[in-house]
């Protein structure tokens, strides 16, 4: 039996200055962005310029919704 997928997902991620990245999903005019703050940021030990959620955040609120 194939099973052939419903749904495939085309990204381009841009990495900006670290830890700061950039996700463009194809579709979709404005890119999703990717960071640390709060609690990831200690852990890690980064200050970055600009606080985003981490893909940590993304993938629990995907979870939840």
């Amino acid at each position: 039996m194939t099973i052939d997928p419903i749904e495939t997902t085309k990204i381009t991620i841009i990495q900006d200055e670290r830890p700061n990245r950039r996700v463009y999903i194809e579709g979709f005019e404005k890119p999703l962005h990717f960071g640390v703050h709060g609690g990831v940021k200690e852990f890690y030990g980064v200050e970055p310029k600009e606080e985003y959620p981490s893909t940590l955040d993304h993938i629990v609120s995907a979870a939840g919704g």
